[in-house]
């Protein structure tokens, strides 16, 4: 199946699962898995919080994977750059990425998109690394923004 089909289908069912739900955690875990589950290439799937009690730094959130950092700091990695700028990541090699933070040494391209609330406020990033050099690409950014958008701006 293409990717677009993939996104297409697993978009209706994160829809239909999280539609009437405001619990954004919940909506951050079924996001999470059913992404996950969607894409054998994606390795590691999930949200980092922007933690109200230290400013500038994201905590692990929801996530589908292997052990992932316990905390990043906006300056620092793909997912601080994302908090930071409030714009979608996509690293092709993440070795080549100034500050890239190994929280797994399996992980070799990455994308993450800023989530914002209704009021356009920051709340997490989602991260997804996969395995594979240049696995994401601007359809991933399409559907990835989309999704995000249409659970958390709601």
């Amino acid at each position: 199946m293409q990717k677009e089909s993939v996104y297409e289908q697993t978009y209706k069912q994160i829809l239909a699962v999280t539609d009437g739900e405001n619990n954004v955690i919940a909506n951050m875990a079924t996001v999470s898995c059913l992404l996950n589950l969607a894409f054998e290439d994606y390795f590691w799937t999930g949200f980092y919080v922007v933690d109200p009690e230290k400013e500038r730094e994201l905590v692990v959130g929801p996530y589908q994977g292997t052990l992932g950092c316990l905390r990043i700091s906006y300056d620092r990695g793909v997912c601080g750059a994302a908090a930071r700028t409030g714009e979608t990541q996509i690293v092709e090699n993440v070795h080549e990425f100034p500050g890239h933070i190994a929280c797994d040494s399996q992980t070799n391209s990455e994308i993450v998109v800023p989530v914002f609330n209704k009021d356009n406020e920051l709340i997490a990033v989602f991260d997804v690394d996969s395995t594979k050099i240049s696995t994401f690409d601007s359809i991933d950014q399409l559907w990835l923004e989309k999704i995000i958008n249409n659970v958390f701006k709601k």
